[in-house]
């Protein structure tokens, strides 16, 4: 009877009450709310950005959401006014080989300061971090120098280079996953003859695919949108890749003193609407690469 009487009083005490339930749906709910609430104030301004290439000129601005008339005349006249689709193919060309470059150059340095052990590797880790705190506007001008003195200037060159050195923060993210794994992976890779561009390129660099999808996806983001490079290296028009190109539009079509905003939008969604779909592509490896990275100091 004992044993029975203090079972019932251990379920008792595992089964949560009224209250507790009430608690918790309570919470569940807040959370939600608040959810969707931040869903809506980051969603807003891509709605808007949609909506206005949308719209005739005179309501652009108007706080309806939804165009009358919908006015998909904006797309056809961007599209006819300039060459977006060489801007396009710019864009991803410089994306795709800076994303590329950036990805495995980082690797391969993560690799070095994760797997050697040499006296002041900190040291040189440390200032590879510190680079980071460094303004580009302090570098602009000697890089440009130098892209000039190789006669670089005005190429697709310069946006893209640059990352066959790589880059301290994805140094660093790439340098957190290699540090979780098994040394015994390059030890027996060693052992069968093995060198460390072998081990790298045939055991190391394979691994961390979540991570390497991350960064790719990261450094084509960062290309995709730039616009100061552009800016500072390419003056001929059928170089242009999109960022540059808008800010071409953006000056044509702000001639006159009447502003063709409908058409400087409808530009802009054809630069985003790329992003939007590698992003839902690769959100996966988004959580997977930024859970697993970090994990071991």
């Amino acid at each position: 009877m004992a044993t029975t009487t203090g079972t019932l009083r251990e379920v008792e005490r595992s089964t949560p009450d009224a209250g507790s339930r009430v608690a918790f749906y309570v919470k569940r709910t807040v959370f939600v709310v608040l959810l969707l609430i931040c869903t809506v104030i980051f969603l807003a301004p891509l709605v808007w950005l949609i909506s206005a290439s949308l719209k005739v000129r005179s309501e652009v601005f108007s706080f309806n959401f939804i165009p009358d008339p919908v006015a998909w005349e904006n797309y056809v006249r961007v599209w006819n006014a300039a060459p977006l689709f060489t801007w396009l193919k710019n864009s991803v060309i410089v994306g795709v080989l800076a994303a590329g470059a950036v990805t495995l150059s980082s690797s391969l340095i993560a690799f070095g300061f994760s797997s050697f052990r040499f006296p002041g590797r900190n040291f040189l880790f440390g200032l590879v971090l510190a680079t980071m705190m460094l303004p580009g506007a302090v570098t602009m001008i000697p890089v440009f120098l130098i892209w000039d003195r190789l006669g670089q200037i005005n190429t697709l060159t310069p946006l893209w280079a640059s990352n066959l050195f790589g880059s301290a923060f994805y140094i660093f993210l790439l340098r957190q996953f290699y540090l979780t794994l098994p040394r015994e992976l390059y030890e027996a890779a060693r052992v069968d003859g093995a060198n460390y561009f072998q081990i790298w390129g045939r055991i190391a660099a394979p691994l961390p695919r979540t991570a390497m999808i991350v960064v790719f996806i990261f450094e084509l983001k960062a290309s995709w949108t730039d616009l100061v490079k552009p800016l500072i290296y390419l003056q001929n028009n059928a170089l242009f890749t999109m960022p540059r190109g808008i800010k071409a539009i953006l000056d044509q079509f702000g001639q006159g003193g009447e502003m063709q905003w409908e058409v400087v939008m409808a530009a802009t969604v054809i630069l985003t609407i790329p992003m939007i779909i590698i992003f839902f592509l690769g959100q996966r490896y988004f959580i997977e690469g930024l859970t697993t990275t970090g994990m071991k100091g």
